[in-house]
């Protein structure tokens, strides 16, 4: 590697790192919010927020790198056109392809870092978000501990305590059950529990009366009981029987997947496909990316008032690639034969880079013989 890759290189991997935290921060802070909210609101502590925002971040960095290395390679293109040293580097006979070596290896490296996550890192925060969520679903304890309010945890139910004890124990209770439209049941009593069992969580009242109207005939069955159990699995999720998504799933069993097993995840054998070839295809967007930064700035030549023609055009070219990634995207979802399109788009943004490259080089021939053709004249 030469004194001059070395050197670019250095200064895109440098701008890349500081636009990363930046828009990892500004991503993760806007998603933390919404996040805050919600886990505070039902009832977990900072600790539970902390953990939820770490498992986040895994995707957060994946969607945000090929952004931050296009934003570094725009930045360092400009910044050297702006002080003549690409110029120079032409004129000692550097064309625009020997110019692009740098931010190759650049590309390179923030495709490895982006299919490492895409791979390995986000497909396991994933399956150990939907896991602790899973957790806190079935700890529905957070749910009902709010005292003097009432509470509608599902569509048809209303819960409310008056109080707490230091202990855990409910006190006053009031639960109505209107699920079933044929008829109502109200459950008071002067005392509760949330208790695990191996059939899901349930709610165990003491001394208490459940009261049954039905609506047909209007007829209001009173029963007191000294206990009784009402079960809270149905207002919980589906719990321990989580079935993975296809995010959560490794890439060779996306690859290999059969309708079969498709079924059995809940899901089709097309949406497998389509994550699992992503997952290779995404990562060189990174690479595209640069190289586009890099190459269309390259077209402008040497400016004082800077190129921003160019960096406008390089952002419209990195929005026509994501049109045609949302293109593809859409045909594998229909068809899982046509899986070779999701490739299309970085060997698209590829072509577009390489035609930029060649159109600099053209661009600079009638510069170099000018001076020549000037002096026979003169001559």
């Amino acid at each position: 590697m030469s004194k001059f890759d070395r050197y670019m290189l250095s200064q895109l991997m440098m701008l890349f790192g500081f636009f990363a935290l930046i828009l990892v921060s500004v991503y993760w802070v806007n998603r933390a919010v919404s996040l805050f909210d919600q886990l505070i609101s039902d009832g977990q502590s900072a600790w539970v927020f902390l953990e939820f925002t770490a498992l986040t971040l895994p995707n957060v960095i994946r969607l945000v790198l090929p952004v931050a290395a296009f934003v570094a390679a725009v930045y360092v293109t400009n910044r050297l056109a702006g002080e003549s040293e690409l110029v120079v580097m032409q004129a000692t006979g550097f064309s625009p392809f020997r110019l692009a070596r740098p931010v190759v290896y650049f590309g390179l490296i923030v495709t490895a870092m982006v299919a490492i996550l895409s791979h390995v890192l986000v497909p396991v925060s994933r399956a150990q978000l939907a896991e602790r969520r899973g957790e806190i679903a079935e700890n529905v304890i957070s749910r009902f501990l709010t005292e003097g309010t009432f509470l509608h945890p599902a569509d048809g139910i209303t819960f409310y305590i008056r109080e707490v004890t230091p202990v855990g124990e409910l006190q006053d209770i009031f639960l109505t059950d209107a699920r079933d439209p044929a008829r109502r049941t109200i459950y008071t009593a002067e005392r509760a529990l949330l208790v695990k069992s191996e059939t899901g969580p349930k709610l165990v009242m003491f001394e208490g009366m459940a009261q049954t109207l039905t609506l047909a005939n209007q007829s209001l069955a009173v029963t007191r009981f000294a206990d009784f159990a009402y079960d809270l699995g149905g207002l919980i999720g589906e719990g321990s029987l989580h079935v993975p998504s296809v995010e959560e799933l490794p890439t060779p069993l996306l690859l290999t997947a059969d309708d079969a097993l498709a079924a059995s995840l809940r899901t089709t054998r097309s949406e497998m496909l389509l994550e699992g070839h992503e997952r290779i295809a995404r990562p060189f967007l990174a690479l595209v990316a640069a190289l586009i930064g890099f190459s269309t700035l390259l077209t402008g030549g040497f400016s004082r008032f800077g190129l921003w023609r160019q960096i406008g055009l390089a952002v419209a070219l990195l929005v026509v690639v994501q049109f045609l990634a949302n293109g593809a995207t859409s045909l594998v979802a229909q068809s899982p034969a046509a899986w070779p399109a999701i490739y299309l788009p970085v060997l698209a943004g590829l072509g577009l880079a390489a035609v930029s490259l060649w159109s600099a080089g053209r661009v600079r021939r009638p510069g170099r013989a000018a001076p020549a053709n000037a002096g026979a004249v003169a001559t």
